[in-house]
């Protein structure tokens, strides 16, 4: 019992000692006045602004394209026979001017049938001149310079003129007028055995070669005008309506660092379906043969003025058409009516002139933000030097 009695006496002391501690360490930590509370600082920003001021802008559009020759052909045979090549070389790449002669077709044979044609035509004139001499002698004078003038090497000279019906009655049933018209059509085919230039250009393909035989209708070769090129600068439809037709364009070649100046020869009355986009066709003078068709320049056009405006870099817009503006020095979001979108830049209006724009792009942000610009700043640096100075 005894030693029951010792242990409840034990057990009840040390509960007592850590009661007596524990309320011991609470009133002191009661003493203990509590540090004051820290009031929360508000972060401010330092923006870069600038007061919206519209005014009218003359914007440039530009964009890329590929310079492409206005002409292009076949050049395709109109006789048959062998091919004979008396200067510019049937070659790819060869280059030749406007009236050379690229190419004949045999034409040895159908000269000689020619020459044997007028020769025939010339006997059965002088069979007739005796009696044009007695039966038409107003004619005759005529007839006789027609005679004179006509040489086997060269085309028929013009028939004289017959108002006379009996005089023309007499000529057709000798067949002489028949006769005449079919050399003019031996003439012209004749002609067709030799192929000129129809402008300064080069061949892009050559289908046959030197000496190779051809079909009437046969393609020889495909040649591309070269001192005039058009280039195909496919436009955004709003930026295209700033275009029109005659505006002078300054293309540039940013790998060669040289430039052309063009102008706008046409518009597509249409829009590719896949990029919704309008083709705008510049023209140039091709000096020197400096640009080659297939090329990619960039085509900067003048643009028209727009009235109003304001231009402002794009990374400074978010959301598609807001911007952020300071209010009693906080942000605040408003919308802008956005007029035209160019590379680095847009053009805009819709926000009150005088409003303070931020000019730069904010990230972590939201209205209401505390902000400070650099305008500001500068007139408080500026104060505070002031009165350092004074005191």
């Amino acid at each position: 019992m005894k030693q029951i009695d010792r242990r409840i006496v034990i057990v009840a002391a040390f509960i007592f000692i850590v009661g007596l501690a524990y309320g011991i360490m609470r009133f002191l930590i009661a003493q203990k006045e509590e540090p004051p509370m820290r009031q929360a600082v508000e972060v401010k920003r330092y923006v870069q602004t600038e007061k919206v001021v519209y005014e009218n802008i003359v914007s440039p559009v530009a964009a890329p394209g590929r310079v492409q020759s206005i002409e292009a052909i076949d050049i395709v045979a109109e006789a048959s026979g062998k091919i004979i090549v008396p200067g510019v070389p049937l070659r790819k790449g060869s280059r030749f001017n406007k009236g050379d002669v690229l190419l004949t077709i045999y034409p040895d044979e159908a000269a000689l049938a020619l020459k044997a044609r007028k020769s025939q035509f010339l006997n059965s004139l002088a069979n007739l001149l005796p009696d044009i001499a007695i039966d038409f002698k107003n004619h005759k004078v005529q007839f006789d310079a027609f005679f004179a003038a006509i040489d086997l090497d060269k085309p028929l000279p013009t028939f004289p003129e017959v108002k006379d019906e009996k005089l023309k009655t007499f000529l057709a049933s000798r067949n002489i007028l028949s006769e005449y018209y079919s050399i003019l059509k031996e003439e012209l085919q004749l002609k067709r055995h030799t192929i000129h230039a129809p402008f300064n250009g080069t061949y892009s393909d050559v289908y046959m070669q030197e000496g190779a035989y051809t079909n009437m209708g046969g393609r020889i070769a495909h040649a591309i005008r070269t001192d005039i090129l058009e280039m195909e600068v496919p436009l955004e439809r709003f930026d295209a309506e700033w275009v029109k037709r005659g505006d002078p364009v300054k293309l540039i070649s940013d790998t060669r660092n040289l430039s052309w100046s063009g102008s706008v020869a046409r518009k597509s009355q249409f829009v590719d379906p896949n990029t919704q986009s309008q083709n705008v066709y510049v023209r140039v003078q091709n000096l020197k043969n400096a640009l080659l068709s297939g090329e990619y320049l960039r085509a900067v056009f003048e643009g028209h003025p727009i009235e109003n405006v304001m231009e402002i870099p794009r990374n400074t817009v978010f959301n598609t058409d807001e911007v952020f503006v300071v209010v009693d020095s906080r942000l605040e979001k408003q919308t802008i009516n956005i007029i035209k979108v160019n590379e680095r830049t847009l053009i805009f209006n819709g926000i009150e002139e005088g409003t303070t724009l931020v000019m730069q792009p904010l990230i972590n942000v939201t209205e209401g933000t505390l902000v400070v610009t650099e305008r500001e700043d500068a007139e408080a640096q500026k104060m505070k030097k002031a009165k350092n100075k004074k005191e």
